[in-house]
């Protein structure tokens, strides 16, 4: 899925659209995405000047975003309503991410009942996990 179609699913734009390109998805399992983490990125001219690291934050957003893709790929009558954040629980970061790497992001689904998911996301470089969270999100209307 190119950014293109990305765009299709998530209501996001520059500067705060953070998943680049999905690589695999499988609706009901899981969903790989990447983000291209450049120097280029608006976050790095203040955090932090002369040592840029990307906000853990951000990170967290972008799995929330893939995993955002994912729900509304699987559920079909999604076509048109947004998802958002409900809460976000055992986030750990385990190593900075700095402009050069390549984001990737696997997220599965816990449950999905009614409008409401739980999903788990991983975060990698290469083939170190870099940060992980639990995240539940609403679908909703626009």
């Amino acid at each position: 899925m190119d950014i293109n179609k990305i765009q299709e699913y998530l209501p996001h734009r520059y500067p705060f659209l953070l998943v680049d390109r999905v690589l695999e998805i499988k609706p009901g399992e899981k969903i790989i995405a990447i983000k291209n983490v450049t120097m280029n990125e608006w976050f790095f001219q203040g955090h932090f000047p002369g040592r840029p690291v990307m906000p853990g934050v951000l990170i967290v957003e972008a799995m929330a975003q893939a995993g955002g893709i994912l729900v509304l790929e699987q559920i079909k009558e999604a076509k048109g309503k947004v998802i958002y954040f409900m809460t976000i629980d055992a986030v750990k970061f385990r190593k900075p991410v700095v402009p050069g790497d390549t984001l990737r992001f696997e997220i599965i689904p816990i449950k999905l009942k009614g409008n409401i998911a739980k999903l788990h996301g991983d975060a990698y470089v290469g083939d170190e996990k870099v940060a992980e969270a639990d995240m539940m999100a609403m679908l909703s209307e626009k």
